[in-house]
């Protein structure tokens, strides 16, 4: 039976002689700076606009493995992404694109979102952090004070649904908001008992809004007040590999902190989540979507296993072990690592497939496109290596 160790070994084997490489050899763009993600499983691009989310993530990304590995071909792909952000990726009211072209030209600009611009101040905090260059640490804190403005004034983010007749709440923003904000504390002197607030008020909206003890879940979107919205679709959806992504964020943030209410609250999601979202009948993987009530759902790809969910539950399982010592966790870690070997990493061209029916046979073959590109895979054996290192 593989150790912990070995399975330490293993995932830094995966990072650094599969994923990293992939990106470097196959994703940046030398010719125009930043980072293309639309790839064939060969690593052939098929599609040349870029996505704006990933310029940021890839930045958060080659700057982190920067910091925790030292080798200089990650900083000089930071270099070389962070370049093309601040040319091409902000419009002239401080908002950022969603799509560029290849050479930086504006596609798409979705102004009800705002998660261009969260990806973009971690990746900032890391890169400031990464290179030394502390104008971007400050960078990173100037966005975020913009984006908080940005959630905080009426009329600014345009809502999905028209807020006279159905106002709602939505569980990302507080979710994502927690990660940003722990990531540009960790770059930020002298500010972490503002951060610490920051995060506190993100977390207690969760606490207010979403996890739900009475029904053991999380619900994705609620009323104004937390009303489950069960006559709808959206306010029975729930989202198991986001709501496993946010347990670990805020049992991260309990354990820097020392706040076993925090711990507590992590573990209890992820066992929810867990049990929701394992699909023991079809051999197991997170799937993507359940129903809060157990009715249908709309959503064409409700019952597929995506290649992000299984990330975050590598990472949440790993560090509720971490805190618990209980071997249900290490089990369950073991399940989904299982899983990942035997489904998504491809051994031939390298890196990972991101989307599976629900009975694991392949529903495209590409390694990336607008969505798909070098994060979550990165970040869970860069958390996994730091998590196992510290026990």
């Amino acid at each position: 039976m593989e150790t912990l160790n070995e399975v330490r070994n293993r995932y830094y084997k995966e990072l650094t002689e599969n994923i990293m490489p992939f990106w470097l050899e196959h994703g940046l763009d030398r010719k125009n700076g930043g980072i293309w993600t639309s790839l064939d499983r060969d690593g052939s691009l098929i599609e040349t606009d870029k996505s704006v989310w990933f310029q940021g993530r890839a930045l958060w990304v080659f700057s982190t493995a920067y910091l925790k590995f030292g080798k200089k071909e990650y900083l000089e792909a930071a270099d070389n992404i962070v370049g093309f952000i601040d040319k091409h990726c902000f419009d002239t009211d401080g908002r950022m694109f969603f799509r560029v072209t290849a050479d930086g030209r504006p596609v798409i600009k979705r102004i009800r979102y705002f998660f261009s611009e969260t990806f973009a101040i971690i990746g900032y905090a890391s890169y400031g952090r990464a290179s030394g260059k502390t104008e971007y640490v400050a960078k990173a804190a100037e966005l975020y004070e913009r984006t908080k403005a940005i959630r905080d004034t009426p009329g600014i983010l345009t809502p999905k649904f028209d807020s006279a007749v159905r106002p709602m709440r939505g569980h990302a923003d507080s979710m994502i908001m927690i990660n940003v904000i722990s990531e540009l504390r960790e770059a930020s002197e002298g500010c972490r008992e503002y951060f610490n607030a920051e995060i506190d008020r993100e977390i207690e909206t969760c606490i207010k809004y979403f996890i739900r003890p009475d029904m053991k879940t999380v619900l994705e979107t609620v009323g104004p007040d937390g009303e489950f919205l069960s006559e709808h679709f959206e306010g029975r959806i729930v989202n198991p590999g986001h709501a496993i992504e946010g347990s670990w964020f805020i049992m991260n943030e309990g354990l820097k902190r020392g706040n076993e209410e925090y711990i507590k609250i992590g573990l209890d999601v992820l066992s929810w989540m867990w049990d929701a979202g394992w699909d023991d009948e079809y051999g197991g993987g997170i799937i993507q979507y359940r129903d809060a009530l157990g009715k249908s759902l709309s959503e064409y790809h409700q019952d597929m296993k995506f290649w992000w969910p299984q990330c975050e539950a590598v990472i949440s399982n790993l560090m509720a072990y971490s805190i618990t010592h209980d071997d249900v966790y290490l089990e369950h870690f073991k399940m989904v690592d299982e899983y990942i070997s035997k489904h998504f990493i491809d051994r031939e061209y390298g890196e990972w497939f991101g989307y599976f029916h629900r009975d694991g046979t392949l529903a495209t073959a590409l390694k990336g496109n607008l969505y798909k590109g070098p994060f979550h895979i990165p970040r869970m054996y860069m958390k996994a290596i730091e998590i196992i290192d510290s026990l």
